[in-house]
């Protein structure tokens, strides 16, 4: 486990997968997310959550708060070992918890972890344009603008942009 000040990231376990389907079957949650949701199967996120386990590679953890309630998940994906970088993925799926500081609070923890015991260089991420909140708390997580895809997402009728951004070690340990 790795603890931060309002959360605790654990390994995720079989127990979470009906939470986690509950999320990803909520339009409200999945429309921040990369890529097209569909509505999800019990038996899809099982055979996503034995392919983790098996290949290992978003280490996607668990994000709980200091009262043991499940409310995200957080990862790192797309691991670059030559250049010592990887992609920051995160949801709380617990709408109730939005706008605390739990997201910033996940992604702080995690880039401690990161940085001081994976030895990463950078962390990036990828955010549709029309998620303020979720832009906010990479801001104050210490993420910076790095660049923009013009109209690279499609939801709710219309084109998006996706804003790339990203933190290096020396930038988080200021």
């Amino acid at each position: 486990m790795i603890k931060g000040q309002k959360v605790t990231l654990r390994a995720m376990s079989k127990a979470d997968i009906p939470t986690f389907v509950r999320w990803f079957n909520d339009p409200e949650v999945t429309q921040y997310l990369a890529g097209h949701m569909m509505p999800m199967s019990t038996e899809s996120e099982e055979r996503w959550f034995e392919r983790q386990i098996t290949e290992g590679e978003g280490w996607p953890l668990t994000i709980e708060t200091a009262d043991g309630v499940t409310i995200g998940n957080i990862s790192l994906m797309h691991r670059d070992e030559l250049n010592r970088h990887a992609e920051l993925g995160l949801v709380i799926g617990e709408k109730e918890y939005w706008s605390q500081g739990y997201g910033t609070d996940a992604i702080r923890t995690l880039l401690h972890y990161a940085f001081a015991e994976l030895n990463l260089h950078r962390v990036y991420l990828r955010v549709h344009s029309f998620n303020p909140r979720a832009i906010r708390c990479y801001e104050k997580a210490g993420f910076l603008h790095e660049g923009r895809l013009r109209q690279a997402v499609y939801r709710h009728g219309a084109y998006h942009d996706e804003l790339l951004m990203g933190i290096l070690r020396e930038e988080f340990n200021e």
